[in-house]
């Protein structure tokens, strides 16, 4: 992104396009430190906890008719750029189970184990995995954050994390909803209380093909053809670009000249020029074709004319806040 920018800022090559552009750096893209986030949103200081999402919220995106990002791709040192994916959308997942502390060794009977609830809710979330239809690319992978105070008490509270992930909004909604069914089954089956609070994801990443094709012409230019891979294919991850997409035209390619996996230790760069330099020579030279071509930016309105506005995005995203109690706890 600095490298594009760069490139405008320190030319007049904007005097002669038909159009603005804008760099801007967005935190929080990352579905992280939850818990601070959490307190960030109890402040009022925020809604959503991914940083394009506030973006939207807060209007930013309003006046833009189309966005563009490139991301590292995985295990990937060779000169290449993939397009034309698609991505899962999520909804973010906050569980506590509460039980009755006693003693472990004296008194098990006296008490109710939550950890025991957590337990049996996971393993409910495993048995309903094949209903899971696998067109539906749904991901189901929940972590235990707290699971008990000491190891000689009956565990009176555990918390768990997790996201419902899935290639529509619908199968969200559906795959979800067999979520919250089984971790309440949990609490159920050892007479155990549930809270289960759900905070909107990401959502679904859809590519436009318009900015496609000319990434791709550029990708080509600079690349040559043999490194440039645009068979459609869908990938399980997620990213809030895709909550972009929702409203404005966008693309997000994947690019080489990186080893290792990403969010993993081993992940490095291998090539640097493939990694820095060439990605913001490809954006550059994409934006300049885009707004120098009357067709392109009439097909650019034209998408974006179909997409959702900000009040229509805002009520799918919120559709995914929601709160679920089961208390079968004496």
């Amino acid at each position: 992104m600095i490298g594009t920018a760069f490139a405008f800022a320190t030319t007049d090559v904007l005097d002669d396009l038909g159009g603005q552009v804008d760099a801007i750096a967005v935190p929080a893209e990352e579905y992280l430190d939850l818990g601070y986030r959490r307190s960030l949103k109890d402040e009022g200081k925020l809604e959503f906890f991914g940083g394009k999402q506030e973006l939207i919220r807060r209007g930013y995106l309003d006046e833009v008719d189309a966005a563009m990002m490139v991301h590292a791709a995985d295990d990937t040192p060779e000169r290449e750029v993939t397009t034309r994916n698609s991505t899962n959308g999520f909804v973010g997942k906050f569980v506590t189970y509460e039980g009755k502390a006693s003693h472990a060794g004296g008194a098990p009977d006296e008490g109710v184990n939550a950890l025991n609830a957590a337990m049996m809710g996971m393993n409910g979330i495993h048995a309903a995995r094949e209903r899971f239809r696998d067109e539906d690319a749904v991901r189901v992978h929940p972590i235990i954050t707290k699971g008990g105070d000491g190891v000689n008490v009956v565990p009176s509270e555990v918390t768990m994390e997790s996201y419902t992930r899935a290639k529509t909004i619908e199968a969200i909604d559906e795959a979800n909803d067999d979520v919250n069914a089984a971790l309440e089954a949990g609490a159920m089956a050892v007479g155990a209380r549930v809270e289960i609070e759900d905070e909107p994801g990401y959502m679904p990443l859809r590519q436009d093909d318009t900015l496609t094709a000319a990434y791709e012409a550029n990708a080509q230019d600079h690349l040559g053809e043999d490194a440039l891979v645009t068979e459609a294919s869908h990938l399980t991850g997620s990213t809030d670009m895709g909550d972009l997409t929702q409203v404005v035209p966008g693309i997000h390619p994947w690019v080489g000249g990186f080893e290792g996996s990403v969010h993993q230790q081993d992940f490095a760069v291998a090539d640097e020029e493939m990694a820095y330099v060439l990605p913001a020579k490809i954006t550059a030279c994409t934006i300049v074709d885009l707004l120098a071509d009357p067709d392109a930016i009439e097909a650019i309105r034209a998408a974006k004319a179909g997409k959702k506005t900000r009040e229509e995005y805002l009520d799918d995203v919120r559709r995914f806040q929601g709160r679920t109690v089961g208390d079968y706890l004496d």
